[in-house]
């Protein structure tokens, strides 16, 4: 059993709202984390709606069985009985009981039509994701929160040898309890066409569903490029309307998401089109069907995955973190860009550059001296992550860290 740094974030909320929206991909552990609330205390009752009884109660009278519900209740996997949001929202406004419900699902219900004003201002919601590379190792990921802290001193990190096989193994808790490699792609090849055939039909009238695995296939091999729905209408010879409806599938069902363009009035032009992060390296990688040691070889693929690695560490940890952070990328009409660039509420800034290198030099840091021109000293920190062991700096403001910085402790 993995600790979840979200834990603590989800006790918080219940402790100050009426009810938790616990969503995420199926089997990233939202019911291991919901019983372990039971064990605990902090919630005392548990239901099921993959219970067929459960299931077929809360859909014949959803208002009855949600008045009916103990405090304290857990409904695991919401998502299949959507007339119970509204029926829950007459309880919140009825009763207003801190701690009252929390709910988990494995289809964002922001993204599905007509539920989203249902639940705004009446619960709290968080995400779940695939384990970081801190849970799996029994560490606290604190890396993003450090770089808006004023101690933020020249330290030595490990060097990381097996990069590119924590990039093949994702965070899945499944896959990564197994060792083996074929076992892992395997159950994760049975992960996909399950939820495929399962969830897509539960939430979707998709009109061709043989697509969708083409699509999410193509997704995973365009992994931290800029979204083109043009292009990949013509590739997978869907209208462009489909497609959109597709795509805003499968983000709902946690597989994707879109990391919005950074941009200002700064006089310069900036692209605004989103950057495509797959929710999981391990699976992009068997999408794709590549491993650690066909990565070694593909400069282009792995950069990819790697970016891809690294933009969902920080938004994990951006997830758990007290601090609220949002997460961006940033390119000009020029090609000048930085990977990854992380906004405090009071406007602060954190640019992040990935290189898939044992070595740094000045042009590494080319988009982030870029963004330090634009934006001044609105840009706290540019940090190049790369696979060495010192952090360096390389001007004001500017460092090269390791990549382990992410989830190991300074020697």
């Amino acid at each position: 059993m993995f600790p979840r740094a979200l834990a603590n974030r989800v006790t918080e909320l219940l402790q100050t709202m009426p009810a938790v929206l616990l969503q995420g991909a199926r089997q990233v552990g939202k019911t291991t984390l919901a019983k372990q609330l039971i064990q605990t205390g902090v919630m005392q009752h548990y239901f099921s709606f993959d219970d067929p009884v459960l299931l077929s109660a809360a859909t014949q009278d959803p208002v009855g069985f949600v008045r009916e519900l103990p405090p304290r209740s857990v409904l695991d996997e919401v998502q299949r009985v959507l007339p119970v949001l509204p029926a829950i929202k007459l309880r919140i406004d009825a009763h207003r009981e801190v701690g009252d419900l929390l709910l988990t699902g494995s289809a964002n219900p922001m993204m599905l039509p007509r539920l989203s004003e249902t639940l705004v201002g009446r619960m709290a919601t968080v995400t779940l994701m695939p384990l970081t590379q801190g849970e799996i190792e029994g560490r606290q990921d604190r890396w993003v929160e450090s770089l808006f802290s004023d101690d933020f001193s020249p330290r030595r990190f490990p060097r990381t040898s097996d990069l590119l096989e924590r990039v093949e193994r994702g965070g899945y808790p499944e896959a990564v309890l197994r060792s083996d490699a074929r076992e892992r792609v395997d159950w994760l090849a049975a992960y996909i066409d399950t939820l495929l055939a399962r969830d897509v039909r539960e939430i979707a009238d998709i009109e061709r569903l043989a697509e969708v695995p083409r699509l999410l296939q193509l997704l995973a091999a365009q992994a931290c490029q800029t979204l083109n729905v043009a292009a990949l209408s013509q590739q997978t010879g869907v209208p462009q309307t489909t497609l959109q409806r597709y795509l805003t599938l499968l983000e709902t069902l946690f597989l994707w998401t879109r990391v919005p363009a950074w941009f200002a009035n700064l006089g310069k032009r900036l692209l605004k089109s989103p950057k495509i992060l797959v929710n999981d390296t391990g699976i992009a990688c068997m999408l794709l069907g590549v491993d650690a040691v066909r990565l070694a070889t593909d400069p282009l693929l792995q950069g990819r995955m790697v970016e891809n690695f690294v933009g969902m560490e920080l938004l994990k940890q951006i997830g758990f973190s007290r601090q609220r952070l949002r997460l961006y990328h940033f390119r000009t009409d020029r090609g000048e860009e930085v990977d990854f660039l992380i906004e405090a509420a009071d406007g602060t800034l954190v640019g992040v550059e990935v290189k898939a290198s044992a070595t740094v030099n000045a042009s590494h840091f080319k988009g982030l001296r870029t963004l330090q021109s634009l934006v001044g000293n609105s840009l706290r920190r540019g940090i190049v992550l790369y696979w060495g062991e010192q952090t360096v700096p390389f001007g004001e403001g500017l460092w090269a860290q390791p990549v382990s910085a992410l989830w190991c402790s300074p020697d």
